[in-house]
């Protein structure tokens, strides 16, 4: 098996797996804030929300196999003088976890920011995500800020950060 993805832009056929792993990610309790499960119908509205060519979601596969996705969304939508900055954020199915493939996601969406005319990328995730944050670390994110001790995860507090990479 190759551990190289061939990444592409989601379609609508793509959505119950990218529920399933955002689900997966629910049921870890350190990767999302979201505490519920979703179905796939209650994330339709949500997939429209975003576009190939200003917010895209993509897609990594192994072998035709969604291994795990990437989305693009805005940052405090409807600022114009915000429209160049985008939130990342990134899931991965289970099994394809420490085999490259999230950094593959992130390097793509960082060279595509150019196409879609984005100069700052923010992560706002738990800080106690561990794995992200060693990515993010990676392609050069900076921790921009913290929020101590806001977030609870029924028997779990923590923060959040904020890590930023400016692309220009």
């Amino acid at each position: 098996m190759s551990n190289t993805p061939h990444i592409r832009f989601a379609t609508i056929d793509d959505l119950p797996k990218i529920v399933e792993i955002y689900n997966q990610a629910i049921k870890l309790k350190r990767a999302t804030g979201d505490t519920d499960e979703f179905s796939v119908k209650e994330r339709v509205e949500w997939f429209y929300k975003f576009s190939t060519n200003e917010y895209p979601i993509y897609i990594a596969e192994i072998e035709n196999e969604i291994a795990g996705y990437a989305t693009l969304s805005p940052y405090r939508k409807g600022r114009k003088a915000m429209s160049k900055i985008a939130e990342i954020s990134f899931y991965l199915e289970y099994s394809y976890r420490g085999l490259g493939i999230g950094s593959a996601l992130v390097n793509h969406v960082i060279l595509d920011c150019k196409r879609i005319n984005k100069e700052t990328l923010l992560a706002i995730l738990l800080d106690i995500n561990k794995d992200s944050i060693k990515l993010l670390k990676k392609f050069n994110f900076e921790q921009w800020g913290h929020f101590p001790n806001i977030i609870n995860l029924d028997t779990v507090k923590c923060g959040q950060f904020i890590y930023g990479l400016n692309l220009i």
